[in-house]
Order: structure tokens, then sequence, then C-alpha cells
């Protein structure tokens, strides 16, 4: 059954296959398409969105090119699987929190670089001279859902066992770092869209969404000595906020 769409497709500067594509994730993850059942033809979602028929194979395409949907010829489009409704993926906003490490995780280093400096970095604290530079894949159950640049300070580096590297968040690798005292922590989120490279190293589509997570953490003479910069993928991640409600007076 098709349906007025709630949305002008002309008013966005992103293009209509994209828009379509979110739209039609959006319908899988909260039933309306359900699994296992043929979604409209091609025909009858050009007809619903006044779009050509070419541009809704594109969107389809994303959803076939993330395993959402599969297409099979004189029997339909049918949908193959959803989302989990549990999202696994927690970004706390407290110390404790952002600690935790992921269950099940496992983490990739895909480039790493000695003697380096963080560049534009403008934020609480002053850098030190050098830095260690590690960009990590994390997944789990060989599902990629962050890439992160992690900086950290040359000498602070130096006493940190090698093979944590491959075992610990940032954070964590400090933490647990004996006789280290953290002097400030600060984390900023912002909401943003894969490029390029983020798409083909999380396995997501090109302008999917995604959470950008900075992480920095100053020692107590005010030195920067961990920068970390994660991208989650959209689709798997919540924040989780803690409130306090304000003192009755």
């Amino acid at each position: 059954m098709s349906r007025r769409p709630l949305v002008d497709l002309n008013q966005s500067a992103v293009s209509r296959y994209l828009q379509l594509a979110t739209l039609f994730r959006r319908r899988v993850e909260i039933g309306e398409w359900a699994v296992g059942a043929r979604i409209p033809t091609v025909d009858e979602l050009a007809g619903e969105f006044g779009v050509a028929r070419l541009t809704i194979r594109q969107a389809l395409g994303q959803l076939e090119h993330d395993g959402i949907i599969q297409r099979f010829r004189a029997k339909g489009t049918f949908v193959r699987k959803r989302r989990p409704q549990d999202l696994w993926c927690e970004v706390r906003t407290d110390w404790s929190g952002m600690l935790l490490a992921r269950a099940r995780a496992t983490i990739e280093i895909l480039s790493d670089e000695i003697g380096t400096t963080p560049a534009g970095y403008e934020g609480a604290g002053m850098l030190a001279p050098r830095y260690r530079h590690l960009r990590r894949r994390h997944s789990r159950d060989g599902e990629a859902f962050l890439l992160a640049e992690v900086y950290i300070e040359e000498e602070i580096n130096k006493r940190i066992p090698a093979k944590e590297f491959s075992t610990k968040t940032a954070l964590r690798l400090i933490a647990d770092l004996r006789g280290f005292e953290i002097g400030a922590a600060k984390q900023t989120l912002t909401i943003g869209t894969a490029d390029i490279e983020t798409s083909a190293l999380l396995g997501i589509s090109l302008n999917a969404p995604v959470a950008h997570i900075r992480r920095v953490v100053l020692d107590r003479d005010g030195i920067v000595v961990v920068i970390s910069d994660g991208t989650y993928r959209g689709d798997v991640v919540k924040v989780d906020m803690t409130l306090k409600a304000p003192r009755e007076g």
C-alpha cells in the first residue's frame, strides 16, 4: 500500500536516492517492511515518491549492499534482516562508563606512527612535543563498529605494554597505568555522515549516519596525554547520559 510522502525530496541538497535509502531503512527498522516480506515494486515506489525508477533502484541498491534486502528475478525484492533493536554499543558520559570494554570486541591496528603531533588541535590543555598515532578498528562478532584515531603522549606510550594497544580502549590504556594521575578528561559528541573511507572501513553506506566522539585526557600539569577521535556507526550506538535532578530548595 502506497502512502503520500511527508517530505519533499527536492528541498534537500542530499541526493534523492540517499534520502530514499534512509527512509527505506527506517521502514525495515520499525517493521513496516517485515523480515521475509516482499516490499513494493520499483514502479510502486517510484509512483509513491514521484521519482524516476532509476532513483528507486539506486536507493534499493544501497540496502542490498548492506544485506538488508535481496532481489530475486521474477519474484520481487524481500527483506533479509533488520538491525537488532538492542543497540549494543553504548557511549557513556561518566568516567567509569567510558572505561567499559565492549563484550566480545576485538581491536585491529590499521596504522601506527611514532613522533607525530595532532594537527589543528584546538582544545583544553597544552600539547606535548611528540605523540604516538594509531588508527584502530573495533569489531564485534566480525562486524566493525568503531574507527579510532588515537594520539598518546610519547613518554606515556613507552610505559604501556605493547600487547595492550590491541586489547584495550584508549582511555583504559591510561586508566590502568600505574602511578599516573589524571588531571581532567573531556568528551564531545557530534553527529555526522560517513565519508568514502569511513563507509569502506566500517562496511556501511556512503553518507550513513555516524557519531563522532572526541575524548581528551590531561595530566596534572595540564598536558594533553591522550586524544581519541572515534567514529561509531550510527545504527549500533546509543549515548547513555546520567542526569542529576535539581535540588529542592
